[in-house]
């Protein structure tokens, strides 16, 4: 019998994934990691309040499966609370899912996984994955789109993916809430977190003002022509496209355009004016593991919530990668409004998900 770990997180979808995977006759573990949160918002964490933590051992209860709770606060917040406070202080949008993704689950606890026994570690992500005649994975869009997961899953390579398993993907939401009515869990009609999990519910202006106070420093804003047109309350408070709250009075709605680092100024235009057509990726993972050498057609996504659009992406050489990383031109056919340095670009042929990095 194959041994599975679950990452639980007291979620209806992580724990129909559990159901679902001791249905199919799996030998069943449930994990779930104890992550960090500022003092005295520990109740606050959707990841890992007391409340989530006693739902995932009462799904675990229901379910009749070990659950243990593994501590990475200190690893968090060295690493994903860390790399979200220094990526707005070099003026970029930070995606702290995918730091997540890349480094907690599908690194450190992919290893506790593995050291504990078992054949795989499964987790409540919407998506797939499929097996080649060659003996290699691909990464699947999930069958429901509208809550497709892949694009923070970009970072799995064929080891990871050969022993990852995505229960939920093959299902849409409303299917697997009546899947934990079925099951009898109690966390059937636990509402969805939409928040990053250590902000606590808060707007990241405020966690960002208490743990990086420095950044919060004001400087011009101006147009294109560079005339000053008001003063912005620090560069991180802002990103490309935003048009709310820039607190400039003008006949025709403004936009941010762009953030200039090194002179602590926000430029600010016309619609017209914003959206470009090509970016730069860089630490590029190809989830094949082959590093494509020519250009060729994909459609990409620039954000967790962008529509996917057709581009040519073209290969450049990146001395600085190491295996299976490279650097990447992405032309778009369309202008692209929110093309914001920090976040990822993700290929995509259809379903399959090719790889993707972050834009530069």
């Amino acid at each position: 019998m194959s041994k599975v770990v679950v990452a639980m997180s007291g979620g209806v979808d992580s724990s129909v994934a559990a159901a679902l995977l001791k249905q199919q006759g799996y030998d069943v573990t449930g994990m779930m990691l104890r992550l960090w949160s500022e003092t005295g918002k520990e109740e606050s964490n959707r990841c890992c309040t007391p409340d989530s933590m006693a739902l995932a051992r009462r799904v675990a209860a229901k379910l009749d499966i070990p659950f243990y709770v593994v501590d990475a606060k200190e690893l968090f917040r060295s690493i994903v609370v860390q790399s979200f406070l220094d990526g707005y202080a070099r003026g970029v949008t930070p995606n702290p899912c995918v730091v997540c993704n890349q480094r907690i689950k599908w690194d450190f606890l992919f290893n506790q996984a593995m050291a504990y026994g078992a054949n795989f570690l499964a987790t409540g992500h919407y998506a797939r994955k499929r097996g080649l005649e060659n003996g290699k994975w691909q990464l699947l869009r999930s069958v429901d789109h509208s809550k497709d997961q892949s694009y923070v899953l970009h970072i799995l390579t064929q080891e990871k993916l050969a022993k990852a398993i995505f229960p939920v993907g093959e299902y849409s939401k409303p299917d697997i809430r009546e899947l934990a009515r079925t099951f009898g869990l109690p966390t059937a009609a636990r509402s969805d977190s939409q928040d990053l999990c250590f902000l606590a519910g808060e707007d990241y202006r405020g966690f960002l003002l208490r743990n990086a106070p420095e950044i919060g420093v004001p400087g011009p804003i101006v147009n294109r022509e560079g005339k000053i047109l008001g003063e912005h309350q620090g560069l991180a408070f802002y990103t490309i496209g935003q048009r709310k709250g820039l607190g400039v009075a003008s006949l025709a709605p403004l936009y941010v355009l762009l953030k200039d680092v090194a002179t602590n100024t926000l430029v600010i235009g016309e619609k017209e004016k914003l959206g470009l057509r090509d970016l730069i990726a860089r630490e590029v993972n190809w989830i094949s593991g082959d590093v494509p050498t020519e250009p060729f057609r994909a459609e990409v996504k620039t954000r967790y919530t962008a529509r996917e659009a057709w581009a040519e992406v073209i290969p450049l050489e990146d001395k600085r990668g190491g295996k299976n990383a490279s650097s990447l031109r992405i032309r778009f056919d369309d202008l692209q409004r929110d093309i914001t340095p920090g976040q990822v670009a993700v290929c995509y042929d259809g379903d399959i998900v090719l790889g993707g990095g972050m834009i530069d």
